[in-house]
């Protein structure tokens, strides 16, 4: 595995990242659509996933003080809805319950995650400046203060806040100067390679992709300096 030399910060994604472990996001709602037995097929869902997605980029549903709880509870309500008005999901005693119940469990699982990954970024933030650069809802803050992880991080860039959305390598440049050092002096750890890997090696950093359990999209193991399959790991690499 590489070593890597002459490292001053570190730039982390959250999403997928510090909260999955490398595993996308759809893919966790899935889980736990399969877990509640919800009569969709995962065509059917990848449809309301998107849709989700597509309506939390336009309207300002997510406020500054809603926690993750909130965020997948607003989430998996779009999504059910969604499911519902497409005829795509029959009405039952249960369907009402569906939000609540996708919610607290990937909450849950979300949680456990996180209580890992804390302390590989509290040990990480003894030798190295960290900011954390993520797409976000204008809520990240919050997040990471009710998970503990606020305090670790330098700065926090937020794309909802500077009005720069991954795969734009611009937000990795951001994040390098909150950091105060040089872009070849810092290395990127984030799961997505499109959104991730690319930008950030075109902004100049160092990457470290945390390869798990994409949603589809191509990728080209050449590109990033290391690949690491469990947050762990970069213990050892830095």
């Amino acid at each position: 595995m590489k070593q890597f030399t002459n490292i001053k910060g570190i730039i982390f994604d959250y999403g997928g990242t510090i909260d999955t472990n490398g595993k996308h996001w759809a893919e966790v709602l899935w889980s736990r659509y399969k877990e509640l037995n919800i009569p969709v097929s995962k065509e059917d869902f990848k449809k309301a996933y998107v849709h989700g997605e597509r309506t939390l980029a336009l309207n300002p549903m997510i406020k500054p003080s809603h926690d993750f709880y909130d965020v997948l509870l607003i989430k998996a309500k779009i999504q059910i809805e969604y499911l519902i008005e497409q005829g795509l999901l029959p009405i039952s005693v249960l369907t009402n319950s569906y939000p609540e119940e996708i919610a607290k469990g990937c909450y849950d699982f979300a949680k456990e995650v996180v209580n890992n990954s804390l302390f590989v970024v509290k040990r990480l933030a003894i030798t190295y400046k960290l900011v954390l650069v993520s797409n976000f809802y204008g809520n990240i803050n919050k997040v990471l203060e009710n998970f503990g992880l606020l305090c670790s991080f330098k700065s926090v860039i937020e794309s909802a806040v500077v009005g720069v959305r991954k795969p734009d390598p611009a937000i990795f440049t951001l994040g390098v100067h909150e950091l105060g050092i040089e872009a070849h002096e810092t290395v990127v750890i984030g799961d997505s390679f499109s959104k991730d890997i690319i930008p950030a090696k075109t902004a100049g950093c160092h990457t470290i992709w945390l390869k798990g359990e994409g949603w589809g999209e191509s990728t080209d193991d050449s590109v990033p300096d290391a690949i690491i399959t469990d947050l762990t790991q970069l213990i050892d690499l830095l």
